[in-house]
C-alpha cells in the first residue's frame, strides 16, 4: 500500500512542474486516493509479471538467483 502523504507530495510537485491546475470541482484528497488506487492496481499486475520472470516460469534457476542476490548486496 502506498503512503498517501508521499504520493500527495509527488502529485502536487509534478503538477506544479508542468503548470497543471486541478479543477475546483475535484477534491484533492479524492484525487490522491484515486491515483493511489490506480497505481496500486497496476503495481500488483507488475509484481505478478515480475514474479513469473524472476522465478523462470515456476522453474527457478537458484544459481542465477543466488548470483543476483550477491551482485545486489
Amino acid at each position: 500500500m502506498l503512503n498517501r502523504e508521499v504520493v500527495r507530495e509527488f502529485i502536487f510537485d509534478k503538477l506544479n512542474e508542468v503548470d497543471l491546475k486541478i479543477p475546483a470541482d475535484i477534491d484533492k484528497k479524492e484525487l490522491v486516493e484515486a491515483f493511489c488506487n490506480f497505481t496500486e492496481e497496476d503495481y500488483y499486475e507488475w509484481l505478478k509479471d515480475n514474479f513469473v520472470t524472476f522465478f523462470n516460469d515456476y522453474d527457478p534457476d537458484w544459481a542465477w538467483i543466488k548470483n543476483y542476490i550477491e551482485k545486489h548486496r
